[in-house]
């Protein structure tokens, strides 16, 4: 994986904590974000952890110039950051970032968040979820008489697929989903991949953000 923090202890101290657990290593480090984004390019890690705040690009700059959308052959991007401000997780998260983690949520947690990340799936902090849901349910708009704009309309989706974007919006986990609408995890995976080539989406967050957007997850 790739660190992207301006600050030398901070990156060192996330080293010491990502190295620690088991199947994670650190393969690059930058220092801002440009040279995140060459390292990043030039590397291709698995994972990339990026600081909101660096000189020159920020993370979400970042996030969007590895991520977002139109990049070819995007990686996928876990921002982390010591500030608790919705913006930053809008933007990170519209960027294309499969995560969200705060500097303070503790090693353990910084570590499920790559991991997910590895895995296809997402995480963003707890403490932040049920912001985030308010902002989207609020922000959405009104989707009684269909897609507008030309969004994706939610009537493409099989009534079991729907099932499937409504646990991954509430934050569940493949497995998780699996066991609670007693399928295989094969199964569920193939709904995931089926849904985001139906919506046009490319991971977990966007089949997430796109559900709360538009109704589709029900009320927070």
């Amino acid at each position: 994986m790739l660190l992207a923090d301006d600050q030398a202890m901070v990156r060192e101290g996330l080293r010491v904590i990502l190295e620690d657990q088991p199947g994670i290593t650190v393969v690059a480090e930058a220092a801002d974000g440009e040279e995140a984004v060459a390292l990043a390019r030039a590397t291709r890690p698995d994972v990339c952890l990026v600081d909101v705040q660096m000189p020159g690009m920020d993370g979400i700059a970042v996030t969007r110039a590895l991520a977002g959308p139109g990049v070819r052959d995007p990686l996928r991007v876990v921002v982390v950051t010591t500030f608790d401000d919705d913006e930053y997780v809008h933007g990170a998260l519209r960027g294309g970032a499969a995560g969200f983690v705060l500097k303070d949520a503790g090693p353990l947690l910084l570590a499920e968040a790559v991991r997910a990340a590895h895995a296809g799936q997402a995480l963003i902090s707890p403490s932040l979820t049920p912001r985030l849901l308010r902002h989207l349910t609020s922000t959405a708009p009104d989707t009684a008489g269909g897609a507008p704009g030309g969004a994706p309309d939610a009537s493409r989706l099989s009534a079991r697929e729907t099932e499937v974007v409504r646990a991954v919006a509430r934050g569940l986990t493949n497995q998780e989903v699996a066991a609670e609408l007693f399928i295989s995890l094969s199964t569920v995976k193939g709904h995931v991949a089926a849904v985001q080539a139906k919506l046009g989406l490319r991971n977990r967050v966007e089949v997430a953000v796109w559900a709360w957007e538009h109704g589709v997850a029900g009320p927070p």
